[in-house]
């Protein structure tokens, strides 16, 4: 793993972008650090992980690194689906997946010491580069794994399963059991497929 340490940039993902897989960006700050659906991740200086890893594209890749992340994370870590890790049913860590050929850059904001009202973090104590190793070896370890094996760990991690959930599409909302993951990793909500979108839990 070649690792690219800057002290602040805009955006891991954007410099991540043009590294070869294997290669992994990480910052004490990011200026513009984006989540999904064009959202901002901003977290003070030096209170989180924020990495961006350059990996071989694969099938389900944003659930491989969401398994990779809870397992870094520790046993009490959980998946909302799609891509967000909690912790005590509030969100510790955001994934965002981004595909550019044949390599998937996967953007990783975890809180360590610092969390936003209503979100979770890991704790002062913890040990940053450490937590970076750990994760390295998990994404390679996931992304490595068969399909299966990465729905499995998914649903054995998974916070959305089994509850009551809000689905909000472009243009229309609806409301129903989070009953499982498809094949392809979409959410199986009231017996409808939802691909993308946002899932909010309701119970």
């Amino acid at each position: 793993m070649k690792v690219v340490r800057l002290a602040t940039t805009p955006s891991t993902q954007e410099v991540a972008r043009d590294l070869p897989a294997g290669s992994v960006v990480v910052t004490d700050h990011q200026s513009a650090g984006r989540g999904r659906l064009g959202r901002t991740w901003e977290t003070p200086p030096g209170t989180a992980l924020l990495a961006s890893f350059v990996l071989p594209a694969r099938p389900l890749a944003s659930l491989a690194a969401g398994v990779a992340v809870a397992h870094a994370c520790g046993p009490r870590a959980r998946l909302k689906w799609p891509n967000d890790a909690m912790l005590g049913g509030a969100k510790l860590a955001g994934i965002l997946a981004e595909l550019h050929g044949d390599r998937v850059v996967v953007g990783i904001g975890i809180n360590l010491s610092w969390a936003p009202p209503g979100a979770a973090m890991l704790g002062a104590g913890t040990d940053r580069d450490a937590l970076l190793e750990r994760l390295a070896a998990e994404l390679e370890r996931w992304f490595a794994a068969p399909d299966a094996e990465v729905l499995a760990a998914w649903r054995e991690r998974a916070d959305t399963l089994g509850r009551t959930v809000s689905v909000e599409l472009p243009g229309e909302r609806f409301q129903g059991l989070a009953e499982d993951v498809a094949d392809d990793g979409s959410l199986i909500v009231a017996g409808r497929t939802v691909a993308a979108g946002d899932v909010i839990h309701l119970r």
